[in-house]
Order: structure tokens, then C-alpha cells, then sequence
């Protein structure tokens, strides 16, 4: 049974692009079959796995005006059993585009019900912001991952994506589910991480992943190569991490 995720937090900088394209390569690796699907106009999952995206001519902005179906815009990587349905800039311009739609909430679920059944997982990465591009994911999504920082601000815009989860759980999605949260940017030696780390885990207990995804400089420099860690430097502690998360997520499907 393949599993859709929605990769979500309206706060930016959180490690979601990191977590989607490294989770991925891993689950990769691992002989399975992963779709990566990149809603942010930044484009930075695509990028990240090493493609021009500035040359990209059918992307998902394509995709979800119409003007192609999924399977024409999902490209392969050099990744062995990775696809990525690839962004670009064009992407911010969709909410305009998507005006007097119908339904409009939808298009993304609708493009992915063709092809997912090809993939063993589907992991979408989100914008940083909670707009029409997210709710697109959220309704497509079986689950929800989430990304949190462990610093203080985090906590605070955590309970606005709650509320937001929830909303579309009663209306759009109710079948949409948390299905965890991975602690990202941890550093051991201060006290305002392992506190926050301890929280989280308070609240959400066994839905927070036990791999912790430390900082770490080769994750920062690997997307500037266009390489997942695990190509990049898979000696390093960022890669390790993912490496440990991969195989927790492969236990709980």
C-alpha cells in the first residue's frame, strides 16, 4: 500500500526541503520505488537533486493548470527509484492562476490519483506558508510530516498548523492523519533544545521519530552540488541521521 506524505510547516527554514530530499534518497536505497513532489516556488527539492530548474519546461505549474498530465512532468533523478515531479519560480504565480477554479483545493489529488500507484511512496514537499499550494498537498495526503526545529519559536507556530491540520481534516480531507514529527537542527549542547526535544515528546510521544536530525554543514552544503547527503558525504552525522530515519519510516508502513 503506498503511503502519500505531505511534508508541512508554515515556518521556513525548518528542514523540510532537507528531510524530503535525503528521507527520499534513502527510502531509495532502500529498493523502493519514491515519487518527490516539489509545491514550493522555490524549487529548492529540485534543485537540491540536481536539476536546472530554470530550464525546466513542464513542471507542476503545468500540471496543475492542465496543460500536462503527471506523468509528463515527473522526471527521473540520479537516484536510483527516486522521480521528482519538479518546480520552479513559474509556481508563484499559480494562486492567481488558479482563480475562479473549481474545486481548486483538489488539483493536485487529482493528478497524483494517476500515478501513485507506481510508487511505494510519495512524499510532497511544501511551501513555507499555509496558502492554496498547501492545502493542495494536505487534501492529497494520506498523512502529514512534520519538520520542527528545536528552538522556542517552532513551538509557537506548531499550534497554528495544528488548527490548520485539523480544519482540513473536517473539511477537505478526513481521512488526513499525523503521521509523525522529526526534530531537525538539534544541537546537543544547548540547553534550549534538549528542552524543547523533551517537550515535543511529551505532547506528541511515539509520534516523534527517534532519529533526531542534528546540525550539520554537510546537509547545508550538499543541495549546492545538487546531491542527497548520502552521495554527498554519507560518513556525516546528517547522513547517519537520515539513514536512521529511513529505516524507522520502512518499520512503521
Amino acid at each position: 500500500m503506498n503511503r502519500i506524505i505531505a511534508v508541512a510547516n508554515q515556518k521556513g527554514g525548518v528542514g523540510k526541503t532537507t528531510t524530503c530530499v535525503n528521507l527520499c534518497g534513502y527510502l531509495a536505497r532502500q529498493g523502493k520505488k519514491v515519487l518527490l513532489v516539489d509545491i514550493d516556488p522555490q524549487g529548492n527539492a529540485s534543485s537540491g537533486l540536481g536539476l536546472a530548474t530554470e530550464d525546466l519546461e513542464r513542471t507542476i505549474y503545468h500540471m496543475l493548470l492542465g496543460d500536462i498530465s503527471a506523468a509528463e512532468a515527473i522526471v527521473s533523478t540520479n537516484i536510483a527509484g527516486l522521480d521528482i515531479l519538479p518546480a520552479n519560480v513559474h509556481l508563484s504565480g499559480i494562486e492567481v492562476d488558479m482563480l475562479g477554479m473549481e474545486e481548486r483545493e483538489f488539483l493536485l489529488k487529482g493528478h497524483l490519483a494517476q500515478v501513485a500507484a507506481r510508487y511505494d511512496f510519495v512524499y510532497i514537499d511544501c511551501p513555507p506558508n499555509l496558502g492554496i499550494l498547501t492545502l493542495n498537498a494536505l487534501s492529497a495526503a494520506q498523512g502529514v510530516l512534520i519538520t520542527l526545529q528545536t528552538e522556542y519559536y517552532a513551538l509557537e507556530g506548531l499550534t497554528q498548523l495544528m488548527k490548520v491540520i485539523q480544519l482540513v481534516q473536517q473539511n477537505l480531507n478526513p481521512a488526513l492523519r499525523l503521521e509523525g514529527v522529526v526534530l531537525t537542527m538539534y544541537d546537543s549542547r544547548t540547553a534550549l533544545a534538549n528542552q524543547v526535544t523533551q517537550d515535543v515528546r511529551n505532547h506528541f510521544q511515539e509520534l516523534v521519530y527517534e532519529s533526531v536530525i542534528p546540525r550539520n554543514v554537510r546537509l547545508s552544503e550538499a543541495p549546492s552540488f545538487g546531491k542527497f547527503i548520502g552521495d554527498y558525504a554519507p560518513e556525516s552525522s546528517g547522513a547517519q541521521a537520515y539513514a536512521r530515519l529511513a529505516m524507522e519510516v520502512l518499520r512503521g508502513a
